[in-house]
Parts: C-alpha cells; structure tokens; sequence
C-alpha cells in the first residue's frame, strides 16, 4: 500500500487515484478492524479515520499538492508500522 501511495506522487490517469482510494478504504479498515480486535484502540481509530480520508464515495478536495503530503506522511507511516512489527 506504501508503494502504490507514492506512486499517486507522479502523473498517473485519473482512474489509478480512485483505484487507489477504494484499494486505501479497503486496506485500512482491514487495519483498523484488526487493532481494535488485537485491542490496541489508538492505532484502529487511526486507521479508520485514514479509511474515511481515501473513501472514494465522498471525494475530499484537498488539492494536488495536499494530497501528494498526504500520500507521503501515510506512506511513511505504514513503513513505520511494519517495521515495529
């Protein structure tokens, strides 16, 4: 998922972002469902709050360039994540 997040940093078409959106949705709330059941509440709200962010059914217009430090800051943080594990 980190890869495919800073892969949006180029120009890709459109269709690759909603692509990647409902790929992040999916991900991430498998994520945060699997925190919360391994009872570790703070890392599930964060990443359910990330599943609402790239939801692809309410588009949230950020901008380009907020989206491309999005896409970093979360890229980067699933890095973290898997290597803490």
């Amino acid at each position: 998922m980190a890869i495919l997040l800073v892969i949006c940093l180029f120009d890709m078409p459109y269709g690759y972002y909603n692509l990647i959106r409902f790929i992040a949705m999916i991900v991430f709330s498998y994520f945060s469902y699997s925190y919360f059941k391994d009872s570790r509440p703070a890392l599930g709200f964060s990443f359910a709050a990330l599943a609402l962010l790239f939801q692809p059914f309410v588009k949230i217009a950020l901008g380009k360039d907020i989206w491309n430090v999005v896409d970093v800051v979360v890229a980067f943080f699933l890095v973290i994540i898997c290597f803490k594990k």
